[in-house]
């Protein structure tokens, strides 16, 4: 996945062990990453409404607390902007990805140009870089995670969920469509994962948070962000050897084109 994709992203934060990590509401906060976002000239997606079209623009200016965008290439999608009642505005500044809704917007000027104004977002989703500084699962070989899960009446059912990203704290998985609950400081125990060429790995996860994810194509997901618990230390280089190794690989191919 290309980065210009994971920016693209829609996600919905539905469950977390601390939402302060994510949803900011104070008003000052959001002004703060606003003008994070002016000084980076950072692109920003945003969709208009609940459909998959989108536009793209950057964020101009703050101006009595509201926010000020650049128009988009495209003036039809800058018709519909305003014709819209709500827009997700998606980016990122330094690989944390940023997300925040607008209601609508209107024509204005700015420096004596056109532009659009909103006003300014009363919430802001910001996931921390830390939960994003994994190594995303190659697409060349996915990574399936055994969840045990025990059972009134025999043994454990076995559920099996695509991992999505891996680093030597936890990772992020596909939540199963049924069978299995996932929510906020829920353990599972005895996780497996097979990592190709590496070895195996078998720990106890926590569910920390829960977001749905939208792509630009309309297909949306559940995803799980968990930690390891109690992870032995020869496990986590485990995890690390195999990082480095996909990192390796994908450095080969890409000197190689």
């Amino acid at each position: 996945m290309t980065q210009t994709d994971n920016a693209a992203l829609k996600f919905e934060l539905l469950q977390s062990d601390d939402f302060g990590r994510y949803l900011l509401r104070d008003r000052n906060e959001i002004i703060q990453v606003l003008r994070q976002l002016i000084a980076k000239r950072a692109m920003v997606t945003a969709y208009l409404g609940g459909s998959r079209e989108f536009m793209l623009t950057t964020v101009l200016a703050l101006e009595d607390d509201e926010v000020i965008f650049d128009l988009a290439p495209d003036e039809s999608r800058n018709r519909q902007a305003q014709d819209t009642e709500e827009l997700i505005c998606i980016t990122q500044i330094d690989n944390v990805k940023v997300q925040f809704p607008v209601p609508g917007m209107q024509s204005t000027t700015f420096d004596g140009a056109p532009a659009l104004k909103s006003p300014l977002p009363d919430r802001l989703l910001r996931l921390q870089r830390r939960e994003y500084y994994r190594l995303i699962a190659p697409v060349a070989h996915s990574l399936i995670c055994q969840i045990p899960v025990p059972s009134e009446d025999g043994p454990p059912h076995t559920f099996e969920a695509r991992v999505l990203d891996i680093s030597g704290g936890g990772l992020a998985v596909v939540v199963p469509p049924e069978g299995i609950e996932f929510k906020p400081d829920t353990e599972f125990a005895q996780c497996q994962i097979q990592l190709p060429e590496v070895g195996t790995v078998q720990a106890g996860l926590r569910v920390r948070n829960l977001f749905r994810v939208t792509n630009r194509n309309g297909i949306s997901m559940l995803r799980a962000g968990c930690e390891f618990v109690d992870l032995p230390e020869r496990l986590a280089s485990v995890i690390h050897r195999y990082i480095l190794k996909v990192e390796r690989d994908r450095n080969s191919r890409e000197r190689g084109r």
